[in-house]
């Protein structure tokens, strides 16, 4: 009988230990499943200043942007005046591929952004197999980046709420204020409405940009009418927003997103080639009637629209934030109120990136 519960611990102890080591590999691979360059630097300190470590995340302000390589200029200069125009700590996830992971860390090291606090994550775009149809009129707006705002909760940032910006957007205000915005009860996040600011209107008007559901989703299909949306409800745009990511996963947006992405690409129920392309109807009918509004300053838009058409100093001053949404970009040319998008400018120290310009051969 000793012999047999000798046995029987000595089975007991190789089961426990076999069971923490189980529980040692889950814990290390849900680590490392991004695999990732990471890079948690004090914000303004110098390259090798004090770590900031993972317990300290919800001390912060979580930015999520994306760099794709050929518009990597634009990236740095949103980066740049979000940090240029704050006091607050703010952390910067940075989503790429593989292969601009290296020129990413180059460009932000060898800059005047060397001080920020960032980690690089690196998107998989066959998580959009079946989803996208290569159709659209504007082939950019398919960039798989374009879909990353719909796969938030699998980036693996433990943040209890986020903000995400496009990459042509100018930040002028104080991140702080746009990151502390209240939302409301039940609301997974918050956007600015293409209704909310009058000052706007008639530039809005005169490149001919829509400003409701009509602009965006394919009325004629059966599947579009049964959502009981009024065509004529005011749209938003989704290149700038906060979101609840508690929410954002109690209510399950991203399956509800992707479940209207493959039902497009069965029924193609709003054509690529209308306003938004294949990124922002989806973000339209799942958050429709279930969103925050902020503050209309915090997105004064349509900048990359025409290459003619200007907002007043006045608008532009005011403004919070700046996007050139559109084909208009920028760093390209032509475009307009180049000045403010300049200013936050970053020479890419490659030289890989630059400005193109009447005045260069580049």
């Amino acid at each position: 009988m000793a012999f047999l519960k000798k046995i029987n611990h000595g089975l007991l102890l190789l089961l426990l230990l076999l069971l923490f080591l189980l529980v040692h590999n889950v814990l290390f691979r849900t680590r490392t499943r991004s695999k990732l360059s990471d890079h948690w630097k004090s914000g303004g300190a110098a390259a090798g200043g004090p770590a900031v470590m993972e317990s300290q995340v919800d001390a912060v302000i979580p930015v999520v942007i994306c760099a794709s390589e050929e518009r990597m200029g634009g990236t740095m200069a949103t980066i740049n005046s979000i940090h240029s125009n704050t006091h607050a700590r703010v952390f910067f996830y940075i989503v790429t591929f593989r292969d601009a992971v290296k020129l990413i860390r180059q460009y932000i090291e060898e800059s005047q952004l060397k001080g920020i606090m960032y980690k690089i994550l690196e998107f998989n775009p066959m998580v959009l197999r079946g989803k996208v149809k290569p159709d659209s009129s504007r082939p950019e707006l398919l960039h798989p980046l374009n879909f990353v705002r719909f796969y938030l909760p699998l980036l693996n940032i433990d943040h209890k709420r986020v903000i995400y910006l496009d990459d042509d957007v100018i930040v002028q205000g104080d991140i702080k204020d746009l990151f502390d915005i209240k939302l409301k009860p039940g609301h997974a996040a918050a956007f600015a409405t293409d209704c909310d600011l009058p000052s706007t209107h008639e530039m809005v008007r005169s490149i001919g940009m829509q400003t409701t559901y009509m602009g965006f989703l394919d009325y004629r299909k059966q599947e579009v009418r049964e959502l009981g949306i009024n065509p004529r409800d005011c749209s938003f745009n989704p290149g700038v927003f906060v979101a609840d990511m508690s929410e954002w996963k109690k209510q399950k947006i991203t399956k509800q997103l992707e479940n209207w992405m493959e039902e497009n690409f069965r029924q193609n129920i709003y054509s690529s080639a209308m306003a938004g392309g294949v990124a922002t109807p989806p973000m339209l009918i799942v958050f429709h009637d279930k969103y925050t509004t902020l503050d209309p300053q915090w997105h004064i838009r349509h900048l990359g629209w025409s290459p003619d058409a200007r907002y007043s100093e006045s608008v532009l001053q005011g403004a919070h934030l700046l996007h050139w949404n559109g084909p208009f970009k920028p760093w390209n040319y032509p475009a307009v109120h180049l000045d403010l998008w300049e200013r936050w400018f970053v020479p890419d120290p490659s030289g890989r990136f630059s400005l193109n310009r009447p005045d260069t051969d580049s």
